[in-house]
């Protein structure tokens, strides 16, 4: 009897053994916006009087909706915004801020952009909490890779080493078994670059799957929008126009302009009395606007855009559509670009335009691995990461490869 029992024991400790083997770890990658922030200053001018010009310690910048109030906002923008150098073609913080992405390697910062867990800020929470009920472990088999979200692959070169070195990391310490990517939003293409800088037989030993979540695989309409009058995001409080003075000196904006691989030439994306815009014409376009570094952070980052090779790897790609999206800026006459367009709508998911999510499509004949597609009707671009579609897919998958 005595032995029995012993042998009862060995054979549950061997399923729950072989059980975690066959749990892939995760890695998430987050979008644009969804990484926390940091900064410390030491700066000798301030916007305002009510402007702090010096801190002791590093404090969360980005998400944090104290300092999104009217003057302090003021203050916020001028730490936060990035200064471009024709002559480097980089950007840098203003004179006296540091600027530092915060908890790399955990999930906290990915799961909740406010520090506080205030409901605005969730993010990743919902996908994290799904995965600890199928038995993973946060900061174990779920580990975050947060970056600096303000800038393009050209400048977060740093980030794919790190990015490696976390994923190979990962695998050792969960039995040598492959990692899953997890990526939502501008996620989706920061994945794609990273993947195509690795070797194959990196990618077939570290790498057991990407699932991307409303991945701007080729632009987006909005990011036009963006740099004519800015964006609320979503928020009544906000105004357009004070957040664009930060929002377009971020060169990750240029990068998630709509791509050539995606619209045509002939296609008329900004629509005035005096002159029309295609993708071709986005130069004149910053001209007008009076940006003309919009169009050298575009000459910089239009490489990684265009350089749309398939991931080599298996691929899950979920989306929303049949969302009201912007599909183009009208100008009413006797009005320009310094006035406010009329937006005209299409498909998508409210963000990202139809054409660039269905980007992943492309790749079903470009690899041998497989690329799954799951559309998700009436679902929008950060809905998507709460929707109960998308964690009953990853739940469903999950459950699968244990079986």
């Amino acid at each position: 009897m005595k032995y029995i029992c012993i042998l009862k024991i060995l054979l549950i400790f061997m399923c729950v053994t072989l059980s975690d083997q066959q749990l892939n770890p995760v890695i998430l990658i987050p979008g644009d916006g969804g990484s926390q922030l940091e900064a410390k200053l030491n700066k000798i001018n301030v916007v305002h009087y009510i402007c702090e010009k010096t801190t002791k310690d590093y404090f969360n910048i980005w998400l944090n909706m104290e300092l999104l109030v009217p003057l302090v906002i003021d203050c916020w923008i001028d730490n936060v915004k990035l200064i471009y150098d024709n002559k480097t073609r980089t950007t840098r913080s203003p004179d006296g801020v540091s600027i530092r992405v915060s908890g790399y390697g955990s999930t906290e910062t990915v799961e909740w952009l406010d520090p506080s867990h205030a409901s605005t800020g969730a993010y990743f929470n919902d996908i994290v909490n799904t995965l600890v009920s199928l038995g993973h472990k946060r900061n174990i088999t779920i580990r975050g890779a947060p970056y600096d979200f303000r800038k393009a692959p050209n400048e977060n070169q740093d980030y794919f080493v790190k990015l490696k070195q976390l994923i190979e990391d990962t695998y050792k310490t969960n039995n040598n078994t492959p990692v899953m990517m997890v990526a939502h939003s501008m996620g989706g293409p920061m994945s794609l670059c990273f993947l195509n800088l690795q070797s194959q037989s990196w990618k077939d030993k570290y790498i057991a799957r990407l699932i991307t979540l409303s991945a701007v695989w080729g632009g987006s309409m909005k990011a036009l929008k963006v740099y004519a009058i800015g964006d609320d995001l979503g928020s009544y409080v906000l105004r357009e126009s004070v957040m664009r003075q930060e929002q377009i000196t971020s060169p990750s904006l240029a990068w998630l302009l709509p791509s050539r691989l995606f619209w045509k030439p002939n296609e008329v994306l900004v629509q005035t009395e005096k002159k029309n815009y295609t993708i071709d014409d986005l130069q004149s376009f910053f001209k007008g606007i009076s940006f003309p570094d919009g169009w050298e952070m575009r000459k910089d980052t239009e490489p990684y855009q265009l350089n749309f090779k398939s991931p080599g790897v298996e691929v899950h790609c979920l989306y929303g559509f049949n969302v009201s999206t912007v599909e183009k800026l009208y100008y009413k006459p006797g009005t320009w670009l310094d006035g406010y367009p009329v937006l005209l709508y299409g498909d998508g998911d409210g963000t990202v335009n139809r054409r660039s999510l269905e980007g992943c499509q492309h790749w079903q004949s470009m690899q041998k691995q497989k690329v799954y597609i799951k559309q998700l009707p009436g679902v929008d671009h950060l809905q998507i990461l709460h929707d109960k579609s998308t964690l009953l897919y990853i739940s469903s998958l999950i459950k699968h490869l244990r079986s």
